[in-house]
């Protein structure tokens, strides 16, 4: 699952990336950009993987449209 974390005080958000290093990222920007203020916000979640990459339906998808252009190119 991937992570997201949204400043509460500014439009700053984090890149797609797994909890712990989503929630870090996020405490540095507070401690840098809104010094003495809690860390707040919101976290949005994603299924997909945090390296990102494709998924099992994704390559099987790909792997059936390529199938079906190779057959149309061979009539």
């Amino acid at each position: 699952m991937a992570f997201r974390f949204w400043c509460g005080e500014c439009g700053f958000k984090t890149p797609w990336m797994g909890e712990s290093q989503g929630a870090q990222r996020q405490l540095d920007h507070y401690v840098k950009q809104h010094p003495g203020i809690p860390a707040g916000g919101h976290v949005e979640t994603d299924r997909r993987s945090p390296e990102g990459g494709f998924g099992f339906l994704h390559m099987a998808g790909i792997g059936l449209l390529l199938l079906i252009v190779v057959v149309l190119f061979r009539r």
